[in-house]
């Protein structure tokens, strides 16, 4: 099953909509930056880690934190696609990137 970012905010605007407030989802997600954090401490070595898959937990965490980008998103009914596809072209313009991500979408269909 694939995700588009449109249909996963739709999603979340769903769910939080009605009472989740960008203050909430805000600090929701500095928390599980701190839990990737604590993940990629164990993988350095820097923090003791059990005998738990770490990639797993990483990305466990990873979704974590797309999550509550995209619920602040939704809840403030922000475009994130056109959003990412604009921000992404004047970056690779900037940098001289010889492929955006717009192009890139369209020769991957």
């Amino acid at each position: 099953m694939n995700i588009t970012v449109d249909s996963y905010q739709s999603y979340l605007a769903e769910r939080y909509g009605a009472w989740g407030t960008e203050q909430d989802m805000f600090m929701k997600l500095v928390e599980e930056i701190g839990e990737v954090a604590e993940v990629l401490n164990k993988r350095a070595g820097r923090k003791i880690s059990d005998e738990t898959n770490l990639s797993e937990q990483l990305g466990t965490e990873l979704a974590d934190l797309l999550h509550y980008v995209v619920a602040i998103a939704a809840i403030n009914d922000i475009d994130l696609t056109s959003i990412i596809l604009k921000k992404d072209r004047a970056a690779s313009a900037k940098y001289h990137h010889s492929v955006c991500l717009e192009e890139y979408l369209s020769d991957h269909k």
